[in-house]
């Protein structure tokens, strides 16, 4: 019964998500917003929303371990298993090649930071203080960057921008769309906690176990189905966007969020191996941005380190 509850819960928080980003879609092309920047911050933020909500509850009801975990997983989830299907899937070419190199370095600073911040087997208030800085300071990045190459890509971004009218637009229809979506999130998170922890007691399993399979799992289907969807549509600015954003998402303001909630503790040596394939994953990340390295090989590689990843997590 458990299960059933989870997976109805996760059905909750995806449908909440869906709502929310599209709808705040909606709203940026009312006001004018670029495709680029709704892929890069709009729906990379709105993806991470299950996760900040799993991460709050979970962190603020004194069960830290899942709440990380959850990050945790999902990073790792985002950089090798998403990451790959979208190089497989692609048929495209890819633009702004130069942007996503500098965009990658993002991830791996705030995988840095974090590590730092939890060597002391704690990640206070002033840490989420620190992180949630860091949060903001990568989208002032994001949207100088997105404001240069309009400039450069005139022809391009104009392109991008979508029309003055959309005659399906209705603000007090979205505005409610977008609280149903949040209500969605709220109540499908605390509903997935509680069957999470169920089914941990029933099966004798740690909550980061659960935490950062079964939770980051759930969590992470809003950026898989967001990411693919856009790699086979050959928009592959938002899906390496949206991946790249709820990365760094994850780490500064999903984790900063939680911690802000309530100060959450980390046994870092007991939870080495997963750590260090979210820095590896991560290291990645950059490497393959960097060099360009957008193929089906690529992809490929991290699939594999994701299979390696599963294997050694649920063998005993």
């Amino acid at each position: 019964m458990s299960f059933v509850i989870f997976v109805l819960s996760v059905a909750f928080l995806l449908l909440g998500a869906d709502l929310l980003v599209r709808e705040s879609e909606r709203l940026a092309i009312r006001l004018r917003v670029s495709e680029f920047t709704i892929g890069a911050i709009l729906i990379a933020l709105g993806t991470s929303l299950p996760e900040m909500a799993v991460g709050i509850l979970a962190g603020y009801g004194a069960k830290p371990e899942l709440a990380i975990g959850s990050i945790v997983g999902s990073t790792i989830l985002n950089n090798t298993l998403i990451l790959g299907l979208i190089f497989i899937f692609t048929h495209k070419t890819y633009h702004n090649m130069g942007f996503f190199a500098k965009d990658s370095n993002w991830v791996i600073i705030s995988v840095l930071v974090f590590v730092l911040m939890a060597l002391d087997g704690v990640v206070s208030r002033f840490d989420a203080f620190l992180l949630l800085l860091l949060m903001t300071t990568y989208i002032l990045f994001l949207v100088k960057d997105a404001k240069s190459m309009i400039m450069q890509q005139t022809h391009e971004a104009k392109q991008e921008l979508p029309p003055k009218e959309d005659n399906g637009f209705f603000w007090p229809k979205t505005i409610s769309l977008l609280l149903f979506g949040f209500a969605l999130i709220a109540g499908g998170a605390d509903f997935a906690i509680e069957s999470a922890l169920d089914i941990a007691k029933t099966f004798h399993i740690s909550h980061w176990i659960i935490g950062i399979t079964l939770v980051a799992i759930g969590t992470s289907l809003p950026e898989l189905i967001v990411s693919i969807s856009a790699a086979i549509k050959g928009k592959t600015n938002i899906s390496i966007g949206s991946i790249i954003g709820s990365s760094t998402a994850n780490i500064t303001a999903v984790l900063g969020s939680a911690a802000l909630a309530k100060p959450l503790q980390i046994d870092m040596p007991v939870h080495l191996f997963d750590i260090a394939t979210m820095i590896i994953a991560t290291l990645m990340l950059v490497f393959l941005t960097i060099n360009k390295l957008y193929s089906k090989p690529a992809g490929i590689t991290l699939l594999i380190m994701f299979v390696l990843f599963i294997e050694h997590t649920i063998t005993p």
